[in-house]
């Protein structure tokens, strides 16, 4: 045997050594946890690794399963749900964590530990565990480093809103958005589902607005929607991923698609056409109709009775046609309807100029440039909303709508809101927006409209890398956040990205790796 031999030997037992020195302080993890301390050396995945959990807990069961198939995707070894002399343990304990998101990962040499006061804590630390994963070298030995995080959120909203109304996106893909929000520890979908392009979703008390409201889309291709049945699909599969669906019909504006399927809904008794283009505050329900009021007592009905979540968002932006009398009104009674269905009204900060509930959900939006007067606009909405007692989340749109082009030369967005590199996405707090009452900021929520995305790819291309800075400025500690750092951390995010097949903007301001 030549001494090449025995030296490349030599090394490979040395590797697949649990003492290979490591740092857990050096994965780069998005968001970044709040704690991290480095144990110095390693876990070696093996080809069989044993995982345990409360058997009889259903939620710990799912978990398990659906980390299995991730474990042996990513490191092409069974993981195995076997309760003796396990490797990996996810165990709920209620009696150390105050927040029920709280998580503490605790990897040693022979074992893995993840605990929580919750299954939706216990997730959350799979999830940094999967990233880990994700982010070594699939070269073997594969190791994970060994150390303790601790860990908790910033807010208790960290959402994501998709515009499935100007295109129309399947179920799978909507799934397919699921799993990455869930790995980057979002735990809102907001889910706008009517506008003037499109009906999305199923009301069994008018088929109308499905079948021919929800038939086109923007630029004039076939639309589609969701049965109720796929609707709660949908809900089902975001619940296993610790995510609340938020339905939004947006009214009384952007109402065409309903307009254009029931006559009775307009003023003059007759239909619009069907619509494709991008324009908005044109269309608005008549107050004048006995008929708009039942329509939006069987919409929110129907929908409020699929949908486990607290929130039903009632839109209310871009009302240009609606008279500002008419609009209160609109806004107050369509709030009273969403009360009788058992759900929190939400809807964008025009809304606080109407009457509203205590704990109205209120979504700014506006830009935050100092000479806007759709800035100082929304701002006196937002301050209206706190002395009404409204929540806030905070949705700027010149620093998180995902619609809008990275640069002057990005082919895909929209510039109306002005320009957002991933510097511009990511170097922001959303408690220095408003001047006062901060404490009553949920988090935050980017919203991704898509009148320039037609397909997925160039969904998730507008979405990524931008989705992955908001993550972090909703999770994690505002005094962890340098964008030094952070560039430095997102550039490892480009090949976990890809690895998972996702089209994402690969900006100059990052060093990809």
């Amino acid at each position: 045997m030549t001494d090449f031999r025995i030296l490349l030997i030599i090394i490979i037992l040395t590797s697949c050594s649990p003492k290979t020195k490591t740092n857990l302080d050096l994965v780069p993890l998005i968001p970044i946890p709040n704690n991290t301390t480095s144990g110095g050396t390693s876990f070696v995945v093996k080809e069989k690794t044993k995982l345990s959990f409360d058997k009889s807990n259903k939620d710990l069961k799912v978990i398990s399963q659906n980390f299995r198939e991730v474990w042996n995707s990513v490191t092409s070894y069974e993981l195995s749900l076997d309760q003796a002399r396990s490797e990996i343990l996810i165990e709920i304990d209620s009696s150390k964590v105050t927040d029920e998101e709280a998580y503490t990962l605790d990897i040693k040499t022979k074992n893995i530990k993840i605990t929580g006061a919750s299954s939706k804590a216990i997730f959350r630390g799979i999830k940094t565990l999967e990233q880990i994963l994700r982010l070594q070298t699939l070269d073997t030995p594969l190791i994970i480093p060994t150390g303790i995080i601790s860990d908790k959120p910033k807010f208790n909203y960290r959402g994501a809103m998709l515009d499935v109304a100007r295109h129309f996106f399947s179920v799978d893909e909507v799934k397919k958005y699921i799993d990455l929000m869930a790995l980057y520890k979002f735990n809102f979908l907001h889910l706008h589902l009517s506008d003037d392009q499109g009906w999305r979703i199923e009301i069994k008390s008018w088929p109308n607005l499905t079948e021919y409201g929800g038939s086109t889309e923007v630029g004039g291709k076939d639309g589609g929607f969701y049965t109720q049945s796929q609707y709660t699909e949908i809900i089902q599969y975001a619940a296993e991923n610790y995510i609340t669906i938020i339905p939004e019909i947006d009214i009384p504006g952007h109402t065409n698609a309903a307009l254009a399927s029931y006559p009775e809904l307009n003023c003059n008794g007759k239909a619009t056409d069907l619509y494709t283009g991008i324009n908005v505050g044109f269309s608005s329900l008549c107050l004048e109709r006995g008929e708009t009021f039942k329509f939006l007592d069987d919409v929110i009905r129907e929908i409020s009775l699929l949908t486990p979540g607290p929130y039903f968002h009632i839109g209310g932006d871009e009302t240009d046609s609606t008279s500002e009398q008419d609009y209160l009104v609109f806004i107050k009674s369509t709030l009273e309807i969403v009360k009788k269905y058992g759900k929190t009204g939400m809807g964008w900060a025009d809304i606080s100029k109407a009457q509203i509930p205590e704990s109205t959900l209120i979504q700014y939006w506006s830009r935050t440039d100092k000479d806007s007067i759709r800035n100082e606009n929304g701002i006196q909405e937002v301050l209206m909303g706190i002395d009404k007692r409204a929540n806030l989340v905070m949705s700027p749109a010149n620093l998180s709508y995902m619609d809008m082009k990275y640069n002057d030369s990005t082919k895909l967005g929209l510039t109306w809101a002005g320009i957002i590199n991933i510097k511009k996405a990511y170097d922001w707090l959303p408690e220095n927006l408003i001047p006062r009452n901060k404490n009553q900021i949920l988090g935050i929520e980017a919203p991704l409209w898509t009148e320039t995305a037609e397909n997925f790819e160039e969904l998730t291309f507008l979405a990524f890398p931008r989705i992955i800075g908001y993550s972090e400025i909703g999770w994690s500690q505002s005094s962890q956040r340098k964008w030094i750092d952070y560039k430095e951390r997102l550039a490892h995010h480009g090949k976990l990205l890809k690895n998972l097949s996702i089209v994402f903007y690969e900006s100059p301001m990052i060093d990809w790796k």
